[in-house]
């Protein structure tokens, strides 16, 4: 998460304006500094007439109020504006397009198909690929967000109603962590998202396994029936029988599509890790391990099917 471990091109430009700024505003305070301990050394001020006063008290308004914030911001802009330009979705036809959606309190990323493919949906989990540009087309389901990986570069407010794009590039594969940039309510702290770069093979390879899972593979009926009548209103997953969807809500609120929640590395966005037992301890304490999020609590479900459940969507891996 340190912006000064840097894995991109974007984040590497912001790493040297990060630099230049410390050591400008170093200077300035050995400067500040210095003026201030020969206050005190001073025993008595030098005489001066009141003109004398008025012209000095200029001298600091003008240079130090006026020509050195002006001259600071003039550099800083010069040095920045590359920065920026680099972030800047220009035309470029090879770049990859990933969509992002922020909610409280998780993530929604979706990798639009071509035309006659269905678009590859997941959560919490953003894979992309590496040694090459990828444009990022952001928004907010909810209230404001800012998408932010530190390691590869600048964050980007999400707006709700609005589309905007951010291009990254990530240098080599790797794993990167990602956090919500924006104070956006009760768990912004826990809003985290898992960032993987892959080779581009790896990272087609990944895809097409993903738009390849047309069904929700074997599962105790039990469990599917259950998962129909307690989750399907608000949870997608590919492929899932319409007959066992008990109530579908139609109210545009939805939580995260499961269709690969198995294969994902944590649950809650980053609250737990990924393992056997985690989406069972998940279901029934989630309230408790992340307060406020929209998941109603499950007091009404005995714990053998929270476990049925749970142990059903570990099955479900591309």
């Amino acid at each position: 998460m340190s912006t000064l471990d840097v894995a991109g091109e974007a984040a590497r430009s912001q790493f040297w304006i990060w630099w230049a700024m410390l050591a400008v505003a170093v200077v300035v305070a050995l400067g500040v500094f210095a003026l201030w301990f020969y206050t005190f050394r001073r025993r008595q001020p030098p005489p001066r007439t009141p003109h004398e006063e008025r012209r000095i008290m200029l001298r600091w308004v003008l240079g130090g109020g006026i020509a050195l914030p002006v001259a600071s911001i003039l550099v800083l802009l010069v040095f920045a504006a590359p920065s920026g330009r680099g972030m800047l979705p220009l035309p470029d036809d090879d770049a990859e397009r990933i969509e992002v959606v922020g909610h409280q309190w998780w993530w929604e990323v979706r990798y639009p198909g071509e035309e006659g493919e269905r678009d590859v949906v997941t959560a919490n989990r953003l894979v992309m690929p590496a040694g090459e540009p990828v444009d990022f087309r952001i928004t907010s389901a909810d209230v404001i967000h800012a998408f932010w990986i530190p390691r590869l570069g600048g964050k980007r407010d999400m707006v709700p109603g609005r589309h905007s794009t951010i291009r990254l590039t990530a240098d080599s594969p790797g794993v990167f962590g990602a956090q919500c940039g924006e104070y956006c309510g009760a768990q912004h702290t826990h809003m985290l998202l898992h960032v993987e770069a892959l080779e581009r093979d790896d990272y087609d390879a990944w895809l097409e396994e993903r738009r390849a899972s047309t069904g929700p593979g074997d599962g105790d009926d039990g469990a599917l029936e259950a998962f129909g009548e307690h989750c399907a209103s608000c949870h997608t997953v590919g492929g899932f029988p319409e007959e066992l969807v008990v109530d579908d809500l139609e109210h545009g609120v939805r939580g995260p599509d499961l269709s690969d929640i198995g294969s994902r590395p944590t649950l809650g966005a980053g609250v737990l890790p990924m393992e056997e037992g985690a989406i069972a301890y998940w279901l029934e304490h989630h309230q408790t391990l992340k307060p406020g999020n929209r998941m109603p609590p499950h007091d009404h479900i005995d714990t053998e099917t929270l476990q049925a459940i749970g142990a059903w969507l570990e099955t479900l891996q591309p």
